[in-house]
């Protein structure tokens, strides 16, 4: 049996859920695993809500939002910046590993990117292996 990454998505309302969508009516196809979880904005994707995911077992989290710059809440994806990097460091101190989160942009009418960034994000993933917090029942 190959293993198939549990991934997480959390997507900003206005551009990244965008993307998602997008790439849906286009038909671009991307991995199936990726559970998506919409914010009304990046800049609201709470640490606790990271770490959480890890500990219910994903092997991976994605916080997708508007590119820097063009946030609908002004400076939303700045906070969203701040947040991946100490969740990466956090994530390290952890034991689960950064390379198991991945902050990206992708604006509404981007929806191949999203896709291929859905899909390097699992390929990376399915190379890891499963995360260390994910429990032998969970397989």
């Amino acid at each position: 049996m190959s293993f198939e990454p549990r991934i997480i998505a959390f997507l900003c309302n206005w551009c990244s859920y965008g993307a998602a969508d997008m790439a849906g009516t286009s038909r671009v196809q991307y991995p199936s695993n990726v559970r998506i979880i919409r914010f009304m904005c990046s800049g609201r994707i709470d640490p606790n809500f990271v770490v959480e995911a890890f500990l219910r077992g994903a092997d991976g989290v994605m916080m997708t939002g508007c590119h820097i710059g063009d946030c609908h809440y002004i400076d939303g994806n700045y906070k969203t910046v701040h947040r991946y990097e100490f969740l990466s460091h956090y994530l390290d101190v952890l034991g689960i590993g950064s390379e198991r989160l991945k902050l990206a942009w992708c604006s509404a009418a981007e929806g191949n990117k999203f896709a291929s960034e859905v899909k390097e994000f699992t390929d990376l993933i399915r190379g890891l292996g499963p995360s260390p917090m994910r429990g032998d029942d969970d397989e």
